[in-house]
């Protein structure tokens, strides 16, 4: 019987047919070789990141929500101590015991711990803000505040260095009149050619005192260091003919005279910075002729050509 027209394979189909089953029968190469192909395909798959996490979440959800194994360790040891499936841990009659493990909470993204907190604690302040508008007041206020007081820090610390300023040119009057001597050394803060003089610190007048004291604290550290570097090279018992009392006092071998606090001064520094220039400027100008703001010594009494005391009044 000849096989009829749909009996016959249609080699011109597209259709890609399943391999038929090799059951009863050994495999061929070719569908041995077939067959190792799809299994090199199947096992050459990556997986993109989603089905990766999709996957990882699919396998988590299964651990969690599959109960603890009877052969597992953890439940053997648990059952010899008297753990029942279903019964809560601890002693019996407990209302309040679990008889499930605590649900976790995965945590997604990568944001902080404490982000989710501080948008609901802003979200709270905003929501605060519309319905009384105390919140935002009270905090415009506190800006302008510290606005204010950046700004009065910012006057405090131009007035003082002007003080600063001051004291140098009344102790270069008072050092120009007690005829004191002229010191060449430059201590980097700009005293080259400072007149001192020998006159103990607490007759200096307590205007530019400071200056003085400051002076000296700085010599005095600047000597102990120069001494330490030199005690490391120096023996203690050597002597030299040639050391001063102030040598002999770095050296431990004459007790340094300390002296005694100045209470006079600490009065004077604890003004306004303010309140201290207005003093030393109103110093200059009655006894000296002299104006700050103009940087200029007048011959007259007078002052004839000074605007003004103030800085304001010059410009």
């Amino acid at each position: 019987m000849a096989p009829s027209k749909d009996d016959e394979d249609d080699y011109m189909s597209m259709a890609i047919t399943e391999p038929f089953s090799t059951l009863g029968r050994a495999e061929t190469s070719i569908q041995r070789r077939a067959r190792q192909k799809r299994e090199a395909e199947v096992r050459a798959h990556q997986p993109s990141k989603a089905e990766s996490v999709r996957q990882t979440e699919i396998k988590r959800d299964e651990a969690l929500n599959t109960s603890l194994p009877t052969t597992s360790k953890g439940y053997q040891m648990m059952a010899r101590l008297g753990f029942k499936a279903g019964s809560a841990l601890g002693r019996e009659g407990n209302e309040h015991a679990r008889t499930e493990p605590l649900g976790v909470v995965v945590k997604e993204g990568r944001a902080g711990v404490g982000l989710e907190g501080e948008k609901k604690r802003k979200f709270r302040e905003e929501v605060g803000a519309q319905e009384g508008g105390d919140e935002s007041n009270k905090k415009r206020e506190t800006e302008g505040e510290f606005r204010e007081r950046q700004g009065r820090e910012r006057e405090e610390k131009r007035v003082e260095s002007m003080c600063w300023g001051a004291m140098k040119v009344l102790e270069g009057f008072e050092s120009a009149q007690d005829g004191g001597e002229v010191n060449g050394r430059d201590d980097g803060e700009g005293e080259m050619g400072k007149k001192t003089t020998e006159k103990p610190t607490k007759q200096i007048n307590v205007l530019w005192r400071g200056l003085v004291r400051d002076r000296q604290e700085k010599e005095r550290e600047r000597r102990m260091r120069y001494d330490l570097h030199q005690s490391l090279s120096r023996h203690a018992a050597y002597d030299d003919p040639d050391e001063d009392e102030q040598d002999k006092q770095a050296w431990g071998r004459e007790e340094e005279e300390v002296e005694d606090e100045d209470h006079e001064l600490e009065e004077f520094n604890q003004l306004e910075p303010a309140e201290r220039l207005g003093r030393m400027l109103e110093y200059l100008r009655n006894t000296w002729r002299y104006c700050f703001w103009c940087k200029y010594h007048y011959p007259d009494e007078g002052m004839e050509g000074c605007p003004g005391l103030t800085e304001d009044e010059h410009g």
